[in-house]
């Protein structure tokens, strides 16, 4: 059973990028979300954090880049999840408006 969560602890950020921009022509909107939050917590996140209703949520993880410290220490950066939602058609999120 996962852990219970705040509906505003799961969305971490928008995601604004040229990929994003052109989904969100698509009723399909990018967001940073809590490594553990699950497909049913972002759905609700989103619409009670926005208002909207939501269709589906894809998820990815997505792993941290290899970095270098000096030249013999390597880490990596964090790793992060990455969730694709999809609205009602029709409806869109005014934040991502101005983009």
């Amino acid at each position: 059973m996962p852990k219970a969560m705040h509906a505003y602890e799961v969305l971490r950020r928008p995601i604004v990028t040229e990929k994003s921009t052109m989904l969100g022509a698509l009723g399909k909107y990018v967001f940073e979300v809590a490594l553990h939050a699950n497909k049913q917590q972002i759905r609700a996140a989103v619409e009670r954090a926005f208002e909207v209703h939501v269709t589906a949520v894809n998820t990815a993880i997505v792993r941290g880049k290899p970095r270098r410290l000096g030249k013999r220490q390597a880490i990596s950066g964090s790793d992060w999840k990455k969730a694709v939602v999809t609205l009602r058609a029709g409806e869109q999120i005014e934040i991502f408006g101005g983009v």
